[in-house]
């Protein structure tokens, strides 16, 4: 785990927030550009990657076309972008998994692509607290009652979105803070998630609040806690894991648009520039608050610095705990 020791600079120079890249040579875009998604169709990142593709295209004068590419905790999409030629017609569309997908996953023969090294962060579009939910017909209230019920082994297991993903470290956190050996089962994204906690084949699952929303206002779904070190305005009534006595189990998950490494200055500029001004329209603002999501927004290197940040906090945590996926 010597690579958490990467200075933040050398990190940023490689996510390509710093680096001197050469010149766009024509007008960008002209032609499609596809926005690779690396998990099925549903989830937040997928609707949220849809709400820009719409705007981009219409901004900018030429198509942007949403792809799912799922598998392998996203690593599959992601390797296909990193691998993709530098010139601003393939981007990702990624939440903050990407920061830690690799160091937990077991890849045989080697990484398919270098996490902090392959790519150039375009924009970070927002911030998503993560909460643990409930099934409703699961007999669990409360945070004490799930952590009863897992040392009663009535519940063996949580659900979230992939190995890797910040869902679940926070679910080995949580783990850690209470005592408790839930398995986690790693899904392809988060609507699998949601599907199996409403329909009961999940009793708990560690999730972004968007895809829950209309879950837990029909009461299928209880919002028992959220996992940063303050209540949400998004969700004022939920209370804190901390406050719960569940300590030292908070992360907060993002969204961000990434490249492949070495793209030109000039479109990344043409890009973000774009995003911040779709970002701050007051009806994207709203529905990325029905998706759970803050916009963030700013230039490039605000990107850079939350993946480099959670590649090597959440890399440590990763490595004090042991977790690998199984």
């Amino acid at each position: 785990m010597s690579s958490f020791k990467l200075s933040l600079g050398f990190a940023l120079c490689a996510l390509g927030a710093l680096c001197t890249v050469p010149a766009v040579a024509q007008t960008y875009p002209t032609k499609t550009v596809s926005i690779v998604v690396s998990y099925p169709a549903g989830g937040d990142t997928d609707v949220i990657a849809r709400i820009f593709a719409e705007r981009l295209g219409a901004k900018l004068g030429q198509p942007f076309v949403v792809e799912n590419k799922p598998g392998a905790s996203g690593t599959i999409g992601n390797a296909l972008v990193a691998k993709a030629p530098a010139d601003g017609y393939t981007l990702l569309f990624t939440p903050s998994t990407i920061s830690t997908a690799l160091l937990v996953l077991k890849t045989g023969s080697g990484a398919p692509y270098d996490t902090l090294g392959d790519f150039t962060s375009i924009m970070q579009v927002g911030t998503q607290p993560l909460y643990l939910f409930a099934n409703s017909g699961a007999g669990m209230k409360t945070v004490k009652e799930v952590i009863d019920a897992a040392k009663a082994d009535k519940i063996k297991t949580y659900g979230s979105p992939g190995s890797g993903s910040p869902m679940h470290v926070l679910g080995e956190m949580f783990n850690r803070s209470a005592a408790t050996k839930l398995q986690q089962v790693p899904y392809r994204g988060t609507g699998p998630v949601v599907t199996d906690l409403v329909g009961g084949h999940l009793a708990v699952a560690y999730s972004t609040l968007g895809p829950m929303m209309q879950h837990v206002s029909s009461g299928k779904v209880l919002n028992l806690a959220i996992a940063d070190s303050k209540r949400s305005a998004l969700s004022p009534d939920v209370p804190t894991l901390a406050e719960l006595g569940v300590k030292d189990a908070e992360i907060t998950a993002w969204i961000g648009v990434m490249g492949p490494k070495g793209m030109p200055l000039d479109v990344v500029r043409t890009l973000n520039a774009a995003m911040n001004e779709i970002l701050k329209a007051p009806d994207v603002q709203q529905r990325l608050r029905t998706m759970g999501t803050v916009a963030t927004g700013g230039d490039a290197a605000v990107l850079a610095r939350a993946h480099a940040g959670d590649y090597a906090k959440y890399g440590k945590v990763i490595q004090d705990l042991k977790i690998v996926a199984e």
